[in-house]
């Protein structure tokens, strides 16, 4: 009697050893980009000042060759994903943790930045671990458009070579963030083996997935009110004529032109040159006025100005 014994799909060891093509996956920039929003919104509950997230770029390459770029000048997160069975490191270098400290206690900007290669102090550290909470919240926010996934926070390293998530000759995706504050910055990074994402290649490979739910509320909100706060001009028009060039050149002041419309003439209202609404004239308190009375059907005003009558 034999056991059935299970073996690695050849097709994830073959991706696994190429490496993932970032080109393929659109979606990890879907969910980087929705990151940077819930990170800044985020951040009001900490400081008065507005702080900017924008996503700089997503590489790949070795987890050391990643870390050793930030050695002596970032402090490190590293959190646990159960269910990815695999770890994630995200890092602020040292702008971004002096610039965050110097936004929770209300800087405004005017003093220098921050110029030291010290170490950072007990503070800026329970700054740095609050902020990874808050980030880890936004990581597991936005890979649920493909796959619900929790964030737990285990440690905070400062320096790299004991930041192990795996062996350092291990790929990874990298995505870099750029944080704006006070005329100040800084960066953030986000580090994740390709061995944890290599599972939801089909879903990140798919450019429309999550589409329906990708839109932010909070800024969907935010957009819908600056639009509905846009100014527009509208322009009511009583009728319309044609004369030819040289009619135009004979005017002179005190000339009279007959308008074929009476007081019970369709008002066309428009704005930009876009016919929106046919309108009746009246008065109110001294003053012209107009009422809507229908939509203007474009396709109809179309083929009456093409067709014979």
């Amino acid at each position: 009697m034999s056991t059935a014994t299970s073996h690695p799909d050849i097709r994830d060891m073959l991706l696994d050893a190429a490496g993932l093509s970032l080109d393929k996956l659109p979606m990890l920039h879907v969910i980087f980009d929705r990151m940077t929003t819930h990170c800044a919104e985020s951040l009001r509950q900490f400081a008065a000042s507005q702080a900017y997230y924008s996503l700089s770029h997503v590489e790949s390459g070795r987890i050391g060759d990643m870390l050793d770029a930030y050695e002596a000048n970032a402090v490190c997160g590293v959190f646990h994903v159960p269910e990815w069975d695999s770890h994630v490191i995200v890092g602020f270098d040292r702008d971004l943790v002096f610039t965050m400290v110097e936004v929770m206690f209300g800087a405004d900007g005017s003093e220098p930045p921050v110029d030291d290669e010290r170490g950072f102090s007990n503070i800026e550290m329970r700054i740095s671990q609050a902020l990874f909470e808050q980030v880890a919240k936004a990581l597991s926010t936005s890979f649920a458009l493909v796959k619900k996934a929790s964030f737990t926070f285990e440690r905070q390293e400062t320096r790299m070579e004991f930041a192990v998530i795996g062996r350092r000759n291990n790929l990874c995706v990298a995505a870099k963030f750029l944080l704006q504050a006070i005329n100040r910055g800084g960066e953030m990074f986000v580090i994740i083996p390709q061995s944890a994402l290599t599972p939801m290649r089909q879903t990140l490979s798919r450019s429309t997935a999550g589409e329906g739910t990708a839109r932010d509320p909070v800024w969907t909100r935010h957009i819908r009110t600056e639009v509905n706060r846009a100014e527009v001009s509208l322009r009511a028009i009583l009728e319309e004529r044609q004369i030819t060039l040289g009619e135009v050149a004979d005017l002179k002041v005190g000339d009279v032109l007959q308008l074929q419309a009476t007081p019970r003439s369709k008002v066309k209202l428009e704005s930009s040159d876009q016919p929106l609404f046919w309108c009746h004239l009246g008065q109110a308190e001294g003053a012209y006025v107009v009422r809507i009375e229908d939509l203007i059907d474009l396709e109809q005003e179309f083929l009456d100005d093409i067709l014979p009558r």
